[in-house]
């Protein structure tokens, strides 16, 4: 299996000084995922985690719901592996007999980069799927703003590999009194979040009705609509939500954070999960 880190020889600079050193990059290598024995999808990603990367992205795909929905998955001899060694860079999922896969997993081959997790989406209402864990139907769940504003700190100080490229995405989940469930990184934003959600899966963690998903970045439509498939209330980001997270959340209900930063925050959409004073309400 790939490293998640690798060294790199490097030209410094520094106030004019210059000096050869070693540098610790992150990994990125193309990770093919295969439904059934059939070619879905290929993602650069950084190696660590692949199943359970293959399986939030299934997830957030509609394919898969449940623990119960996964058969089993393995790693496939790659197409560039010498004499057919395994580059583990390709896994195989097999679903459960009674799981019905979505057409749409089956008629097209996707190709996702690490920046944009739904390219070749024909169109928006394409991966507006139908969520199996409707957050309508999730336990009240009130938080207050103080708890959001301390877990961009609680994120940061887990993410250990960052600490040595500064390269890396997070994704992590929080469970309602703000402890740390779990955390991933990944060189692509939505890998990471595939990866905590693929997780909680076979762990037999979904729907995550009582969590909070945290991201490093921005939140885009496509991290919303994870959030969504696996039953996640509340989405957090440091950074800015694009105007598709936003209307994906007002339409499913989905709790939408952004620009997470020290005490201050954005609440986008799903309010009512938000603990206010009184008087802050008011005004």
């Amino acid at each position: 299996m790939g490293r998640v880190t690798e060294r790199r020889k490097v030209l410094r600079i520094r106030d004019g000084a210059v000096s050869s050193r070693p540098d610790t990059l992150v990994a990125e290598e193309p990770l093919e995922i295969r439904l059934n024995g059939r070619p879905l999808a290929v993602t650069m990603r950084t190696p660590g985690d692949d199943f359970a990367l293959a399986v939030g992205f299934l997830v957030s795909e509609g394919v898969l719901a449940t623990a119960s929905d996964l058969q089993n998955i393995v790693y496939c001899a790659g197409a560039t592996g010498e004499g057919g060694s395994n580059t583990y860079n390709v896994v195989d999922v097999r679903t459960s007999p009674d799981v019905v896969v979505p057409d749409i997993t089956l008629e097209r081959n996707v190709y996702t980069t690490s920046s944009c997790g739904l390219c070749g989406k024909a169109s928006l209402d394409a991966v507006r799927t139908t969520t199996r864990h409707p957050l309508a139907d999730t336990p009240p769940l009130r938080l207050t703003p103080e708890l959001l504003a301390g877990l961009p700190d609680r994120l940061r100080a887990a993410q250990r590999v960052f600490d040595r490229t500064g390269g890396l995405h997070a994704a992590a989940l929080f469970d309602e009194d703000g402890e740390l469930l779990d955390v991933r990184e990944d060189v692509g934003r939505h890998n990471a979040v595939d990866k905590v959600v693929g997780r909680a899966l076979q762990g037999g963690g979904l729907p995550l009705s009582r969590a909070v998903l945290l991201v490093s970045g921005r939140a885009s439509f496509e991290l919303a609509q994870k959030a969504v498939m696996a039953g996640v209330p509340v989405l957090a980001a440091v950074s800015a939500p694009s105007s598709l997270a936003v209307d994906l959340a007002v339409e499913t209900g989905l709790t939408l954070v952004g620009f997470l930063r020290g005490g201050s925050m954005n609440v986008y959409a799903g309010e009512d999960r938000i603990a206010l004073r009184a008087a802050a309400a008011r005004d």
